[in-house]
């Protein structure tokens, strides 16, 4: 297989984009934004709270005007993290009821630091104590802001969360963070890098994953019209494929620099025996000699683990994937869902406390379960192509993140038979 994909915009740069434009002090263009469900239910979000957003169901441009946040209005946050996280601290702004709710799976979903953080800054949370959702945010039109303390050892969104808003607080909001280490910081760095291009002045002490914190001064977010960089997690699948297939893939227009954390997928595959090679073309992942397995800490790249958990069920040695704990309280507990799935086609995984053990073993064909999990799905699918027989179960899902995953992988596929 030798073939070229293009992926879509970035989910994570998309929704910060359109919250912080929504938030701004005039008119911004979001251009090369990702449509998905995820990217969807926050603009229609944003919507609801009295946002203008133009072009969001077309494929063009996006074009966010800000108005004055109003409720009554009802929030669907779907099975999305970012929207059940980011839009409480935008709904404590509004002026009327906000409620909250979403998928079956979402309210078992952490919710408690930002509930909780909200009510430390003085906002008025109807949860009937759950700490989950669903749940209504009563809006003031106003946040005092100020200095909270949570543990976001669960989430980095949850301090996302705070940041996004933070300059509309009265105060500002100092965050501090205590606890085990913050998973996937270089989500955290990405919203402080778009805050400080709307012209929002932040300071960071994170020198200390487990006593960080963020200090976001109050003031206007200044208008900017954007161009989203494309999903590199999103290219992850794609670039699997040459690993398990012994062929070449090719992901235009991947940044020399970036905040996402899918750029490390270029070392992680290099570890693994992959030829990777960043030019003018783009990002091009070539099979080497040999697939060999993955000895890595991914608590700051966990959205990866799945896909490379699969590539790891291929490789000829063992993998020790660590720092992942965080990911049972994902879109479905990642950890159990990878080793059920794994052994279920005749591999060994195991799981501990933090992480996952997979050694080599030949893989029989079987169904693949992806439990409403987008990352389950394409996981899934890099498996599919090197092992005959696996038939994946909704494979659909990955309609949350990626809505022509489909389209896209047959298209590869078709590269690869021609």
């Amino acid at each position: 297989m030798s073939a070229v994909v293009r992926v879509p915009g970035s989910k994570s740069l998309t929704n910060r984009a359109l919250v912080l434009a929504a938030l701004a002090d005039g008119p911004s263009t979001v251009t090369g934004a990702l449509r998905a469900r995820d990217t969807l239910l926050m603009g229609r979000a944003l919507d609801a709270l009295g946002a203008e957003l133009v072009g969001l169901d077309d494929d063009g441009p996006i074009t966010v005007t800000p108005h004055a946040f109003t409720g009554p209005a009802h929030v669907d946050c779907g099975l999305a993290g970012t929207v059940m996280r980011f839009m409480p601290p935008v709904a404590a702004l509004a002026d009327g009821d906000v409620r909250f709710d979403g998928d079956p799976r979402a309210r078992v979903r952490p919710m408690s630091a930002v509930i909780e953080a909200l009510e430390a800054l003085g906002v008025d949370i109807d949860d009937d104590g759950r700490r989950t959702l669903p749940f209504t945010v009563k809006g003031l039109g106003s946040v005092a802001g100020g200095e909270v303390t949570i543990d976001a050892s669960a989430s980095s969104q949850f301090v996302s969360a705070l940041l996004l808003s933070a300059a509309q607080f009265d105060s500002g909001v100092v965050v501090h963070h205590r606890g085990a280490a913050v998973p996937s910081m270089p989500h955290i760095a990405m919203s402080v890098a778009l805050l400080r291009e709307h012209g929002v002045e932040v300071d960071v002490d994170a020198t200390d994953p487990t006593a960080a914190s963020w200090t976001v001064l109050p003031g206007p977010i200044r208008a900017l019209d954007r161009v989203v960089e494309p999903d590199l997690s999103n290219a992850a699948p794609f670039l699997a494929a040459a690993l398990v297939t012994g062929g070449s893939v090719t992901v235009p227009g991947w940044p020399v620099r970036t905040t996402q954390p899918g750029d490390a997928l270029r070392d992680l595959f290099a570890r693994m025996g992959a030829r990777v090679r960043l030019d003018d073309a783009g990002l091009t992942v070539a099979a080497g000699d040999r697939l060999v397995g993955l000895d890595a800490d991914l608590r700051d790249v966990g959205e990866l683990t799945p896909v490379l958990a699969a590539v790891c069920a291929l490789a000829s040695t063992p993998s020790r994937l660590s720092g992942i704990g965080h990911l049972r309280g994902h879109e479905t507990d990642r950890l159990a869902a990878l080793v059920h799935e794994i052994n279920n086609l005749g591999g060994d995984a195991e799981e501990n406390g933090d992480g996952l053990v997979i050694r080599p073993r030949p893989l029989r064909g079987g169904v693949v379960e992806t439990y409403e999990d987008h990352r389950m799905a394409t996981a899934a699918a890099v498996l599919g192509l090197a092992v005959p027989g696996v038939e994946v179960v909704d494979v659909a899902t990955t309609g949350k993140t990626l809505p022509d995953f489909v389209a896209m992988w047959a298209s590869m596929v078709g590269s690869r038979a021609a």
